[in-house]
């Protein structure tokens, strides 16, 4: 018999009421579990393994993430890392010009990292959150926080351009990461 496993994960009420209305029997179908909604969580049910991989989708939706790319975390060579902005400034003046760095002009400069690295970022809160694939989490994070530490877009541009080229090398020759 499975091992019965509970998880609680703190969402805020925007998120909570998102999933209620339109992602809970898709994600209960697609993650094999129950999930219990409250004001400020959500409660994960069922056998470990199943909530052992439910856990960084639930997180994932609570960072601002849609259900599609948050269930990429279903599969186990994607991961999910969520940087808080909090960490580099202690003002929302300087959260809010932080994430305008990230996103860039037209959202340019989140849809390089995005394209380059095979990830996706979510800008929502305090929080920047990646969810990409093993192999270039590590870029991904690099662009992040080169962006929150100060670097010129154009120099951001210039390591996804090497970054991108390295991805591919390392992906057709197959190397493990």
């Amino acid at each position: 018999m499975a091992d019965i496993n509970r998880e609680v994960v703190r969402v805020n009420r925007e998120r909570v009421a998102l999933i209620r209305r339109k992602y809970k029997k898709d994600l209960e179908d697609k993650l094999g579990v129950k999930l219990f909604l409250h004001d400020e969580t959500v409660t994960i049910e069922g056998d470990s393994e199943h909530v052992f991989f439910a856990l960084p989708v639930i997180k994932a939706i609570a960072r601002g993430f849609g259900m599609e790319k948050a269930l990429r975390l279903k599969e186990a060579e994607n991961d999910l890392f969520v940087i808080n902005l909090r960490d580099f400034c202690n003002t929302e003046n300087c959260v809010s010009r932080l994430k305008a760095r990230v996103i860039g002009t037209e959202g340019k400069i989140k849809t390089a990292i995005e394209n380059a690295t095979d990830s996706h970022i979510s800008v929502y809160g305090h929080t920047i959150s990646i969810i990409a694939p093993l192999y270039s989490m590590g870029k991904a994070k690099e662009a992040v926080h080169m962006l929150l530490h100060g670097a010129k877009h154009s120099s951001l541009l210039n390591f996804l351009s090497r970054a991108k080229e390295e991805l591919f090398l390392t992906k057709l020759k197959g190397d493990s990461f």
